[in-house]
């Protein structure tokens, strides 16, 4: 009895250490070239709006939502969302060159549990980038609902380059970006899975 539940221990802290090891890895990818804009995020494109409302209602893949600006981006606005699993590489980056306008950090709230509308928001870090061609284009990372945790390495006024670390969401986890859809063009689908820094979202003029 005892060595069967020695067995368990060690087999199940065994796998405790490759899930972490699985979830912290950090791999390098290749930057594509050209007038494009990159995935924020490694995952499953699970939602792809087009808008034009000054603020958008976003809802997690799992459970909860946010409340997104828009309006301070673009007029029209293509919104796209990407779903990380646990098993996706949680390291972020920036999808385009640019300065960092703005980041903003938002606490996740719990409300009644009976009013299910209003159940959770997330919290979320919104990120702004404005480039010089396109304009701002917004990554706004999601916190999970269980690991609650967002780290954000950009910082007001710092310049960055597409595909450059910006942060990372701690566990299963969603980013989702808005950009100008009347100067791009977008090169994604719905159900398509997508990695940071080197999957092309969309093209621009």
């Amino acid at each position: 009895m005892i060595i069967a539940a020695s067995i368990f221990v060690m087999a199940a802290a065994s796998l405790a250490v490759l899930f972490l090891l699985n979830f912290y890895r950090d791999p390098e990818r290749k930057i594509p070239k050209g007038s494009n804009i990159v995935s924020p995020a490694d995952g499953k494109v699970i939602s792809i709006i087009k808008t034009s409302k000054r603020s958008l209602k976003i809802n997690k893949g799992v459970l909860g939502k946010i409340e997104a600006r828009t309006g301070d981006v673009a007029r029209e606005c293509y919104v796209v969302s990407i779903f990380m699993s646990p098993l996706d590489v949680h390291i972020n980056r920036a999808p385009i060159d640019g300065v960092v306008e703005s980041v903003r950090h938002t606490k996740g709230r719990f409300f009644a549990a009976y009013d299910l509308e209003k159940s959770l928001n997330n919290e979320n870090n919104e990120i702004t980038i404005k480039n010089k061609r396109i304009g701002r284009i917004k990554a706004i990372q999601i916190a999970g609902f269980l690991a609650r945790r967002i780290i954000c390495s950009a910082r007001k006024g710092e310049k960055v380059k597409k595909g450059q670390r910006i942060g990372r969401i701690a566990l299963g986890s969603q980013v989702t970006m808005a950009m100008d859809s009347r100067k791009c063009a977008l090169r994604i689908k719905e159900g398509q899975r997508v990695k940071a820094g080197s999957s092309v979202i969309a093209e621009y003029r």
